[in-house]
C-alpha cells in the first residue's frame, strides 16, 4: 500500500489466497505521513505496533495507540494518519469467512497476545494448519473497548466554517463567539445557532471536542501533557486533565496505556 492511499492491484487477493480469513500487510509510516480517504472489499483491523495513528471516518476520528486497534467494515471510506514513526499492520479479513459481525467501526483493546499473533500472522512462516490455529484464537482475542470517538462536524454556512477553521488550525484561541464573529461578520447570537443547528453541538461543547482531538494527536506524539494544554488552549494541566477526565472517562497517561 502506498502513502497515498491506494493498495497496488491484486494486493489483498494475493494474499488473502493463502488463507480463507485474512491477510496482514506490514507498513512503515513516517511521522505526518497516511493515507487519503478509500475503502477495501475486505474488513480491515488496523493496530500500530509503534508509535500512533488515527483514523476518520468523515467527521469521527479514532486516536490509536499500541494499546488500540480499530476495526473498519469493508466498503467504508476512512483515512489514516500517523502522529509519530509508526509500524502499522493492516489485517484484511474476507467477509464470507469472516466470523466478526461487526458492521460499524469499532474499537479493539490489544494486549501482548494479540499483539504478538498479529504479528506471526504477518509472516511468511506459519503451515495452513497451524495459521488455522492462529487465525482462531485471534478472533476469540478480537473484543471491543469502549474509547471515546472525537466528532465535530465542520458548520456549512460560510461564517461559521471560517470560525471553525481558525479554531481547528488553532484550538489554543480563546476568543469568545462574539469576538471571532466580528472577524466573519456575524453576530455571536447568529454564530451560535449555526454552531447547534449544523453541528449538532453547541459552539463549547464543538471547541471542546475539536480541542480533545487536537490534544489525542499531540499526546501521540509524545509531547509532555503540560506542553500539550497550553497548545489547545488551557492555562494549566490540571484544567486539561479535568476536561479530558470528563469527555473520555480516563487520564491522558492512562488513555495511552490503555
Amino acid at each position: 500500500m502506498s502513502q497515498d492511499g491506494h493498495v497496488p492491484p491484486g494486493f489483498s487477493a494475493t494474499r488473502l489466497a493463502r488463507s480463507r480469513a485474512l491477510a496482514v500487510a506490514t507498513l512503515n509510516l513516517p511521522s505526518g505521513t497516511g493515507f487519503t480517504p478509500h475503502t477495501h472489499a475486505e474488513h480491515q483491523l488496523t493496530w500500530a505496533q509503534s508509535g500512533a495513528l488515527s483514523m476518520r471516518v468523515d467527521e469521527r476520528v479514532w486516536v490509536l495507540p499500541p494499546t488500540l486497534a480499530l476495526w473498519m467494515p469493508a466498503g467504508l471510506p476512512h483515512a489514516v494518519d500517523a502522529h509519530a514513526r509508526s509500524v502499522m499492520y493492516g489485517l484484511y479479513l474476507s467477509p464470507a469467512s469472516c466470523p466478526i459481525p461487526w458492521t460499524e467501526p469499532t474499537v479493539v483493546a490489544v494486549d501482548g497476545l494479540l499483539g504478538a499473533l498479529i504479528v506471526h500472522l504477518a509472516g511468511d512462516g506459519p503451515a495452513p494448519a497451524e495459521r488455522a490455529r492462529a487465525e482462531a484464537v485471534l478472533f476469540d482475542l478480537v473484543r471491543p473497548v469502549s474509547v471515546t470517538t472525537v466528532a465535530a462536524r465542520m458548520p456549512r454556512d460560510d461564517r461559521a466554517l471560517a470560525v471553525a477553521k481558525l479554531l481547528s488550525e488553532d484550538p489554543a484561541d480563546s476568543r469568545s463567539l462574539d469576538v471571532l464573529g466580528r472577524g466573519v461578520g456575524a453576530s455571536g447570537r447568529t454564530l451560535a445557532r449555526l454552531f447547534l443547528a449544523e453541528t449538532g453541538l453547541t459552539f463549547a461543547r464543538w471547541r471542546e471536542q475539536t480541542r480533545l482531538r487536537a490534544a489525542l494527536e499531540l499526546l501521540a506524539r509524545g509531547l509532555p501533557v503540560s506542553t500539550v494544554a497550553h497548545r489547545v488552549g488551557y492555562a494549566n494541566p490540571s484544567a486539561f486533565v479535568a476536561m479530558f477526565r470528563r469527555l473520555t472517562g480516563t487520564t491522558p497517561g492512562a488513555y495511552f496505556t490503555h
